[in-house]
């Protein structure tokens, strides 16, 4: 009887996963990190984000092992579990991870609030919640729609990007240096020390993070064992060439300091090369939605995970036949988004969620180095010597510790 039971549908191939991931990495944090990384690196603002996926990139190795290794909805969940056989800290791991997507969402959704301000009076619970709402329904409607969804936002996303770059081109910004700005004094210093740049590279690792979403619809995706980990690695080295072509754009046209204190960097960049900054406001919102969607797909594909080994009750676990989607999970998960923005005041909450993502990374290393002392991965996934997994800790555990220190902002 339980052979019958409606399961999760493989409809996800290789560009829409990886058009999937790249909507959470360079979605909206490019549009606020560029001006914080370029504050404290200064000209230096690339190589601090190639540091920075550098660090980042020790987990996602870990991750594409491990997802080929175990490719279930539930991501870190899973791993920890069958690692270490302890179910308790598995579901833990699952809950932290629920919390930190569904404070993603309301974070996010509030910033778009914000930004949509500039273009509609809507009172902000208002929007938050029609927003969260409306993402909610198209996860609901179906995981092949919500990808879709996401990877035409993406593409949105990437074009603005690249219209930033033409247009800073195109118009010789690029290369007339930094034309001076209402503010433009006092700035901060264009070619800081080591530390300043160490420093940058420890917020801009923020910026990559979105690999271990992919994770949560490994049962969703088609030839999972082969796809599934590439399109992680696709996903690290295109997201690190757009922030890397980005940020050399944008210190290039404002000064360093002045982008710091921008409240939207990228508009002025585009501002100073020609452009309306209102368009680039318009994108970013874009990609707030694309956050929101991809973090309630994450959390509802754990809550699935964790119902479907016993570890909840087993109606979070439950499929839709015709829409092959966790209904339930996914209206929780919204529904929580929805209560966590209205409640205000959610940079505590970020701040808590960044630093459980920092552990959860932390735990998924450690399982990939005790799974391989167990043996080896099938023939088809890709795997990665065990120093990866064991710099993918010391560093995970190295920026908990710097966050929780106040190193990092």
């Amino acid at each position: 009887m339980s052979t019958d039971r409606p399961r999760l549908a493989r409809r996800i191939g290789p560009l829409g996963l990886v058009l999937y991931g790249l909507g959470t990495m360079i979605g909206a944090g490019v549009y606020a990190l560029t001006g914080v990384v370029a504050g404290r690196a200064g000209m230096a603002a690339p190589l601090a984000f190639v540091l920075a996926a550098a660090l980042a990139g020790f987990s996602a190795l870990s991750f594409a092992e491990l997802s080929g290794r175990l490719p279930r909805a539930g991501g870190e969940a899973v791993y920890v579990r069958e690692a270490t056989g302890l179910r308790w800290l598995g579901t833990t791991v699952g809950l932290l991870m629920v919390l930190a997507g569904t404070t993603s969402m309301a974070a996010i959704t509030t910033a778009f609030a914000g930004y949509l301000s500039a273009f509609v009076a809507i009172p902000a619970p208002v929007a938050t919640a029609t927003a969260l709402s409306v993402i909610t329904a198209l996860a609901v409607w179906g995981v092949s729609e919500s990808v879709k969804a996401a990877g035409a936002m993406t593409l949105i996303e990437v074009g603005g990007l690249l219209l930033v770059v033409a247009f800073a081109l195109g118009s010789g910004a690029l290369f007339a240096g930094h034309a001076p700005g209402a503010d433009a004094a006092p700035l901060a210093p264009e070619v800081p020390g080591l530390a300043g740049i160490l420093g940058a590279a420890l917020v801009a690792f923020y910026a990559f993070l979105g690999f271990e979403d992919m994770v949560n619809v490994a049962e969703e995706v088609r030839d999972v064992r082969r796809v599934l980990p590439r399109a992680i690695l696709w996903t690290l080295v295109i997201g690190t060439a757009i922030y890397v072509a980005i940020s050399i754009v944008a210190v290039r046209v404002v000064a360093p300091g002045e982008l710091a204190r921008s409240e939207a960097p990228l508009a002025l960049v585009f501002e100073r090369s020609g452009g309306d900054g209102r368009l680039l406001g318009g994108v970013a919102i874009i990609a707030m939605l694309n956050g929101v969607l991809v973090q309630g797909v994450k959390a509802a594909r754990v809550l699935y995970g964790l119902a479907t080994t016993g570890q909840l009750p087993a109606a979070l676990g439950s499929v839709n036949p015709r829409t092959r989607t966790p209904i339930l999970a996914t209206v929780l998960c919204g529904g929580m988004a929805i209560g966590l923005a209205w409640m205000g005041e959610l940079a505590s909450l970020a701040e808590a969620a960044s630093v459980v993502t920092l552990v959860t990374f932390s735990l998924a290393n450690l399982s990939l180095l005790l799974l391989k002392r167990r043996g080896p991965a099938p023939p088809e996934v890709p795997t990665f010597p065990v120093w990866v997994p064991l710099l993918g800790l010391v560093s995970s555990l190295g920026l908990v510790s710097a966050r929780l220190l106040g190193w990092v902002a």
